[in-house]
């Protein structure tokens, strides 16, 4: 978990004995919403007059802010602020999530240094994002705004209402004021987050980098956000690792540790590998001499160019049989294989996919492994492909395929028809896997969203998380080898103290302070058992797990789970083939997520909840001679 971001430039409180007001986020409301609020609440008249005296001083503030030297106007959708020289830190950019966006250019001695697109509050401010001015080095600069698209109805570009509440300051506040946000999931500390990229272990850290939106809660700007953490479950902001340039925007991609020097880079030094999205998309790579704090960007890229519309996402390994890099990337609807002894040339070996699997969208973030069949001394390699869209309930998903690489080609055991799923949820997505994970292991984490409804979901401080950390392995059922993905240790020690334990009742209701917690339901089942867990909150909003011993299923239904008018795409029912019996499934609740997953690994449904409050009372029914006892735990 970590402290949580918003900014309060201003924040007053006023206080007397027998009463205090606080006025939080000033900035965020209309303007005539806290004087209303304050006139409604304070009835004594000297407590009125000093709520007017209060708020006219807030407005002044307002008003005042630290506002550009000059604006020169050059069109209706045009214009040039002129600022000062200064010694802050970064220049506040109000947003509002339904304006057109904005291109911004940062022009300092007439270089124009840094690029980017800003939906800059025309009507309202829904929040703040800071530019960074380190570059600017306390030099005069120049903020180019442009409109792109229409210039909103109320008006020209000169009547939007960012110039009055822009403002510079030295500090970005990290309190947390998102209901929704996770507790025991990774998050940005604002703005916008998809696809984890470059995720490394080294020296006692897990490196966690992902697409960010630093400007903004909705897609744009592709940057690379850096997380760290000991235990995969407590997460610290490093800032921005990798950002774009005239390449282009950082799309995803991955990191590698290089033990043996083998790039030139020194011996142990963090190499990643990204998609640079210009005009057209390419190969870029940049190391990292201090654990992948910062990173340098190599003075010849790209290293792979294509003349391929949707060519993307590479993911590297080391392929000891060959003792050479091989390079998985997305081409459109297949995946392309390349080797490498030095991580700087690369050549083409064999591509994968015409005929195979799912087609229904776009091929992205791949992962390539050789995993251990459980309960066999066999090992077989997995090919993980993400697609967007044609998931088994609309949207994203990640599909998989099974077989043999031999440091050339791929070749999958299966027939093409066949069609694997990682999880059968709506919000699981992008998933990739950590280099140089301690005692082998294959950690996997993946976007916990969907791109049909990841820019509308009702947080605004921040969108979007990552799923908890799960390791893979292969089991065999029926004849076919399927990916097990089990929830790593890691979260057995975020376990508190148990809420309740081996509960049998039709009906309990329990107290989770914060809304995150773990249920473990263990099942006794019979042939035609059935099971079925409802967790639900006082305002009726539910969520309900089901297990169908005979049909072999088991579901999740969310229709009924709080706030979903956002889009029409997120109230669902998903389900899922068992393979086998369950005798025992976790499910990890936190505030806007719900994740199922059968405890040896063999099935997951991963789905975004925005309750109102937490769902607090847990109904459990049993037909068909199942059995079934609940406990759960706090999670800190």
């Amino acid at each position: 978990m970590r402290k949580n971001l918003a900014f309060s430039p201003l924040s007053f409180i006023f206080g007397t004995e027998n009463y205090r007001f606080s006025i939080p986020n000033a900035h965020h409301l209309n303007r005539k919403q806290p004087f209303k609020i304050m006139a409604q609440r304070l009835t004594k008249p000297i407590l009125r007059l000093a709520t007017t005296l209060l708020w006219l001083f807030v407005a002044h503030a307002i008003a005042h802010a630290d506002n550009p030297k000059k604006m020169n106007m050059l069109s209706k959708n045009h214009c040039m602020l002129a600022f000062d020289t200064h010694t802050t830190r970064y220049l506040l950019l109000p947003v509002e999530e339904k304006a057109e966006l904005c291109n911004l250019r940062l022009i300092v001695d007439n270089n124009a240094i840094q690029t980017l697109n800003v939906r800059l509050a025309a009507d309202h401010v829904d929040y703040f994002v800071p530019l960074a001015l380190d570059a600017v080095k306390g030099k005069p600069f120049i903020l180019d705004v442009h409109v792109q698209g229409d210039v909103r109805k109320n008006g020209n570009l000169n009547d939007y209402v960012c110039w009055k509440t822009m403002s510079m300051t030295d500090n970005f506040d990290t309190a947390n004021r998102e209901k929704w946000r996770p507790l025991y999931h990774h998050t940005p500390p604002y703005g916008w987050m998809n696809d984890p990229n470059g995720l490394f272990y080294k020296d006692g850290l897990y490196h966690l980098y992902y697409q960010w939106n630093p400007y903004g809660s909705q897609w744009e700007n592709m940057t690379w956000g850096h997380s760290v953490s000991k235990d995969l479950v407590h997460w610290e902001d490093r800032g921005t690792a990798i950002a774009p340039d005239a390449l282009g925007t950082i799309f995803s991609g991955c990191a590698v540790v290089d033990h043996n020097n083998t790039a030139g880079f020194g011996a142990g030094a963090v190499v990643a590998f990204y998609t640079s999205a210009g005009e057209n998309q390419t190969q870029s790579m940049a190391y990292s001499t201090d654990n992948g704090q910062t990173f340098t960007k190599y003075d010849r890229n790209p290293v792979i160019t294509a003349a391929i519309p949707d060519f993307r996402d590479p993911h590297v390994f080391w392929h000891q049989p060959t003792e050479r890099w091989i390079m998985v990337l997305a081409a459109g609807q297949e995946m392309q294989f390349y080797s490498s002894k030095n991580l700087k040339e690369w050549t083409f070996e064999s591509r994968f996919g015409e005929g195979y699997g799912n087609h229904d969208g776009v091929w992205e973030c791949p992962d390539l492994m050789q995993l251990p069949v459980r309960g066999t001394d066999k090992q077989k390699w997995m090919l993980i492909c993400n697609i967007n869209p044609g998931g088994p309930f609309g949207g994203n998903a990640t599909q998989y395929f099974i077989g043999e690489f031999d440091g050339h080609q791929f070749t999958c055991e299966d027939k093409p028809e066949t069609t694997k799923w990682m999880d059968y949820g709506k919000d699981h997505y992008a998933g990739v896997t950590f280099d140089n994970a301690p005692q082998g292991r294959h950690i996997l984490m993946t976007w916990m969203s969907n791109w049909q409804y990841g820019n509308q979901v009702p947080t605004l401080q921040f969108r979007s998380a990552n799923t908890i950390p799960c390791d893979l392995d292969l089991f065999e059922h029926n004849g076919q080898t399927f990916v097990g993905r089990t929830p790593s240790k890691e979260l057995l020690a975020t376990r508190a103290t148990p809420l309740f334990k081996n509960s049998t009742s039709a009906r309990r209701t329990f107290n989770p302070v914060q809304g995150a917690y773990e249920l473990v339901m263990v099942v006794k089942p019979q042939t035609k058992g059935k099971t079925r867990l409802t967790l639900q909150n006082a305002e009726g909003e539910k969520v309900v797990v089901s297990y169908d011993v005979a049909a072999q299923t088991l579901s999740v239904d969310r229709t009924q789970s709080g706030k979903s008018d956002f889009s029409d795409a997120f109230k669902a029912v998903t389900v899922a083939p068992t393979r086998g019996m369950i005798t025992t499934l976790r499910i990890f609740v936190d505030k806007s997520s719900v994740e199922v997953i059968d405890a040896q690994g063999k099935v997951s449904l991963t789905n975004l909840v925005f309750p109102s409050t937490p769902y607090n009372t847990l109904l459990l029914e049993n037909s068909g001679g199942n059995k079934a006892s609940v406990s759960a735990f706090e999670m800190k």
